[in-house]
């Protein structure tokens, strides 16, 4: 029986470990979940650099687009100027002389032709003397002309032409008393004078505005994204910030763009990180600057980053439940497996075991159900296996009742024979007969309390024969206990011990009281005699399988009747003892209050394989 809780323990923990359902979902859930989404944000972000890289890949490519355009737009422009340059050289300087005609009127009519990006066009000698000029216009008084930039650069490089910053053309008078922001274009040139052939400048001053107006349409309402134009020594030729820059309210990063090669780059200036592409103009050395700040790409992408974060976050949410319902039919045979287990854990030995599932899950619940049914099987074979040890003891106890009582009364009768008592031989016989036939009882062990009580009378009436009624019986029972159940044979045992230990030898004096009543649930029947009394220690030794407290008699009657009451009924009923020397003793009988009814006999008496042969005996008379 040990070894089968063990088991039933043991088998119940492992089936706690192995299917806790909501443990091993949520386990599912998270670990698919986890997995889940570090795959999806690793993805996300990835795919999110991806797209900011190729955003900031197709800006610059946008802005080299833009510089491309700008710069074929500024070298036609430019382009221009140095055919208006080579036109005024070639075809007017180099076959004018200057000692016999003018250059003034082709001058003029070149001018004419140019001037909407024209301000002026003028010939100079090497020593600063105006030649030409066009338009007509009177030269400033005191103009030092070979101090000037565009003079100074022409002279030092007389082989190319050179582009100078702008500057307010100051170098003839202006009748509407306007001035021009012009970028000029000198260069050295042969003049005639008298078929002698001497040096001197050619400058044409380029109306700024028109440089301006090509900047202008490059440069987008964006603030933060812009386009400027610098020479090779970094000067800023335009900047659509180039007031802001003249009075120190803006910085540009120009001195250091000026190294940079054409293409892409990134530069940190005044701690903002920026993206710079670079265009060379040719010609002139000059370089058109793009310039994009990291912050604008990512202001344009925050939508874009609010809609990834928003798409992630679905995702996820969308993940979470997939999770849930794929993780939810898994283990939804384990929590079938599991109720099936809480069914059998509170107390249910049939269960309807869940099989089902996955083939893992499936192969449990047959494994269970067939572990059910073996203890099923070995708690049957055990309680079978008990009831049959229970029935061995019965027997063996009925069997040690049985003949000493028999033997006391034939005993007795013999007496009467001797003594030629023939009529009382007879009732005594006749009393031996009830008393057997009830103590037969159709072969069962539980009578009611009314037919123990009248077995217990026709036993003392045999007794107070046999004693020439030398002690007194009284019996007070209550009727209403009378119809509940007790086993066969419990007080003629008491009432023996009564007459052989207590009133036998008081010369009648001795008195024997038997009381039967009801407390709370219980029934006690109580056996008093006011004889010679016992020690404590006597009493004590009364209700022990070892007990010596043996002079005649049976000496088993006592002990045997608490424990067929205790293997009937259970631990806490049976006898009671309460004895003091010279005051007499009492025996209470303790039983359950069962009510005396078929079916209740029958629990009680439990299944038999067969009957015994008395019980059969018995019908047949």
């Amino acid at each position: 029986m040990k070894k089968m809780k063990e088991l039933y323990i043991r088998l119940i923990s492992y089936l706690k470990i192995h299917t806790r359902a909501r443990s091993i979902q949520m386990t599912i859930v998270v670990s698919f979940t986890i997995i889940s989404v570090c795959s999806m944000g690793l993805l996300t972000v990835t795919l999110y650099n991806r797209f900011v890289n190729q955003m900031q890949e197709m800006m610059v490519e946008n802005a080299e687009s833009l510089l491309n355009q700008t710069s074929i737009k500024l070298e036609t422009y430019l382009r221009g100027m140095r055919r208006i340059s080579d036109a005024m050289y070639y075809s007017v300087i180099k076959n004018t002389d200057l000692a016999q005609e003018t250059m003034d009127a082709e001058m003029n009519l070149l001018y004419e032709a140019n001037k909407d990006n024209l301000i002026s066009i003028a010939c100079y000698t090497n020593d600063g003397r105006l030649v030409a000029a066009a338009p007509v216009a009177t030269e400033k008084g005191n103009s030092d002309i070979t101090n000037q930039e565009w003079f100074v650069n022409a002279m030092e490089q007389m082989e190319n032409i050179h582009f100078s910053t702008p500057h307010v053309q100051n170098l003839f008078d202006n009748t509407s008393y306007r001035y021009y922001w012009v970028v000029s274009l000198s260069r050295a040139v042969e003049l005639t004078n008298n078929g002698n052939s001497t040096l001197g400048m050619l400058l044409v001053d380029m109306n700024y505005s028109s440089i301006e107006q090509i900047f202008t349409k490059a440069n987008t309402d964006n603030s933060s994204e812009y386009v400027y134009l610098m020479d090779s020594n970094g000067e800023i030729i335009y900047h659509p910030k180039q007031k802001l820059i003249y009075t120190s309210l803006f910085e540009e990063n120009n001195l250091e763009a000026a190294d940079y090669l054409d293409g892409s780059h990134e530069e940190v200036f005044q701690g903002e990180k920026r993206l710079i592409t670079v265009k060379t103009v040719s010609y002139t050395g000059w370089k058109i600057v793009s310039v994009i700040p990291v912050s604008s790409i990512n202001m344009g992408l925050y939508g874009t980053r609010m809609f990834v974060i928003m798409l992630a976050a679905l995702l996820i949410l969308a993940t979470i439940i997939l999770n849930q319902l794929v993780s939810a039919n898994i283990v939804k045979p384990l929590q079938k497996l599991n109720d099936s287990v809480k069914e059998w854990e509170s107390g249910n030995m049939n269960p309807n075991i869940y099989v089902g599932g996955t083939m893992e899950v499936e192969h449990l619940g047959k494994t269970l159900r067939s572990t059910v049914e073996q203890l099923k099987q070995l708690m049957q074979d055990i309680v079978v296996e008990q009831e049959e040890k229970r029935k061995s003891e019965l027997d063996a106890l009925q069997s040690q009742i049985n003949p000493h009582f028999l033997y006391n009364t034939l005993d007795s009768i013999v007496w009467m024979i001797e003594g030629e008592r023939y009529e009382d031989a007879v009732f005594m016989i006749t009393q031996l007969a009830s008393l057997f036939r009830i103590s037969l009882s159709k072969g069962k062990t539980i009578i009611s309390i009314g037919d123990e009580i009248k077995h217990a009378r026709n036993y003392m009436n045999i007794q107070k024969i046999r004693y020439k009624n030398i002690f007194t019986v009284d019996f007070k029972v209550d009727e209403d206990i009378l119809s509940y159940c007790t086993v066969k044979l419990v007080i003629q045992p008491l009432l023996e011990n009564a007459i052989y230990y207590g009133v036998e030898y008081m010369d009648g004096d001795g008195e024997i009281l038997v009381q039967g009543y009801r407390k709370g649930e219980d029934i006690y029947i109580e056996v008093q005699d006011n004889g010679l009394g016992m020690t404590r220690e006597t009493v004590d030794q009364l209700l022990t399988e070892n007990n010596r407290v043996r002079s005649h008699g049976s000496g088993v009657g006592l002990i045997n009747v608490h424990n067929r009451i205790r293997l009937r009924f259970g631990e806490a009923y049976g006898l009671e003892i309460e004895s003091c020397p010279d005051e007499g003793t009492t025996v209470r009988i303790h039983l359950p209050g069962i009510p005396y009814l078929p079916e209740t006999v029958e629990q009680l008496e439990g299944s038999r394989e067969r009957q015994p042969k008395g019980d059969q005996a018995d019908e047949q008379e």
